[in-house]
């Protein structure tokens, strides 16, 4: 194995130096660029292009682009086009609308009934110790009767308590 030549020492300033050179440096400009990212930039044009107002076809618009050296295929562009829409329609399904409120989101509503569940679970597995059996179910009807029918979400995890007895 080749050893390590030390010809400098590096101090720690020369380190605090070399890091901030580091963190200024902008991203390189690059030539090439994928066909995914060529075609989302000229999306746009091609949709418009391909529309039934203009009438072009993704091969005809495939040969105006191997004029410039742009060698895509029709059905290649095509498909880019068709998973750029299914990326920006995912996009927009995951962004909230501004006009929406947040009682739409019964996740954020049922959180703390889920925090007393759980807080319940640990009481009554610590008071279920010494105890008699017939004690404990009336225990658990008290905990389902906490949660009111109108605050549970059908999609919300709803752990299942178990007795010592069960396991």
């Amino acid at each position: 194995m080749a050893e390590h030549q030390n010809s400098e020492v590096i101090t720690k300033s020369k380190v605090e130096k070399a890091i901030s050179l580091l963190k200024e440096q902008k991203p390189k400009e690059r030539d090439d660029v994928s066909d995914r990212v060529a075609v989302q930039k000229m999306r746009r044009y091609i949709e418009k292009l391909t529309s039934s107002k203009y009438g072009y076809t993704y091969d005809e618009v495939s040969e105006m682009l191997k004029g410039l050296g742009i060698h895509l295929s029709g059905s290649r562009i095509k498909y880019l086009i068709g998973e750029l829409r299914k990326s920006s329609r995912s996009r927009q399904k995951a962004e909230p609308s501004d006009d929406s409120s947040t009682s739409e989101n019964p996740a954020t509503e049922t959180q703390p009934t889920v925090k007393a569940n759980s807080e319940a679970e640990k009481s009554l597995v610590n008071s279920a110790k010494g105890k008699s059996k017939k004690q404990q179910p009336a225990v658990q009807e008290k905990e389902d009767k906490s949660v009111p029918q109108s605050q549970t979400n059908r999609n919300a995890f709803v752990p299942k308590i178990y007795r010592d007895e069960d396991l």
